[in-house]
């Protein structure tokens, strides 16, 4: 695993994982020197699993199926004050989180998002960055934040984190973590990140179809008045 150039705080990265077999050697080689990766295994049946846990990462099992359980799970087995989260596809590099932490550790902003800044042919469908495009500006209109992408890098705090009560648990759940966060006065940043032609197909963009069941995920996340969520307690099988 590798270190930052600055020496960052040490943090939890979560990666929700489902057959990433293929990626998985690029992406844990990549974590910052002391932190713990944690890898949520969601129904893989390529060994991903025991590939994680052979280099390394702590792995943690969730059979419900779903891109928000995975990461919840991976949320509920943290333990260090800052989490990341980062897709577990190669398609991001996750060295810079690093970066990122510290600049929430600084207190430049409460909740940091990667825009993902698309690097080759074939890394970021038409499809799918007209489906961010227009979650971007149904957000605003939601929340007022003017961001340009609610890509899946980012990083907060574990406590806030835990206190937005995120009921989502599937395609929703990083727009509802963006916009109950928003409602709670966070300071919401974004910064620009690489964007790669990711490992394998994707679960949610690969397809229009796939892109537009998101898209419909999220309408239903941005229909939710302002406070008035309530999330349960769970527990989380490592």
């Amino acid at each position: 695993m590798t270190s930052s150039a600055c020496t960052p705080p040490r943090a939890d990265l979560v990666l929700p994982c489902l057959d990433e077999a293929q990626a998985l050697p690029w992406v844990l080689e990549r974590v910052p020197a002391g932190w713990r990766p944690i890898v949520v295994d969601n129904g893989s049946t390529d060994g991903s699993a025991e590939i994680a846990r052979s280099l390394g990462a702590t792995v943690v099992h969730e059979s419900r199926r779903g891109f928000g359980a995975a990461c919840h799970a991976g949320l509920l087995a943290a333990r260090a004050d800052l989490v990341c989260f980062c897709d577990c596809d190669a398609s991001m590099d996750p060295g810079l989180l690093a970066a990122m932490a510290v600049r929430v550790a600084a207190g430049e902003a409460d909740l940091l998002l990667g825009r993902r800044r698309p690097q080759g042919r074939g890394a970021w469908p038409v499809h799918a960055r007209a489906g961010n495009l227009a979650l971007a500006r149904m957000l605003h209109r939601r929340t007022g934040l003017r961001l340009h992408d609610l890509g899946p890098m980012r990083v907060a705090r574990r406590e806030a984190l835990l206190g937005l009560d995120l009921t989502d648990r599937r395609s929703g759940y990083p727009l509802q973590m963006v916009v109950r966060a928003a409602d709670a006065g966070w300071r919401v940043a974004e910064t620009d990140v690489p964007y790669l032609p990711r490992s394998g197909t994707s679960k949610v963009t690969g397809t229009w179809r796939g892109t537009w069941q998101a898209v419909r995920d999220m309408r239903k996340v941005l229909a939710e008045p302002p406070g008035t969520h309530s999330g349960p307690t769970e527990g989380v099988r490592a």
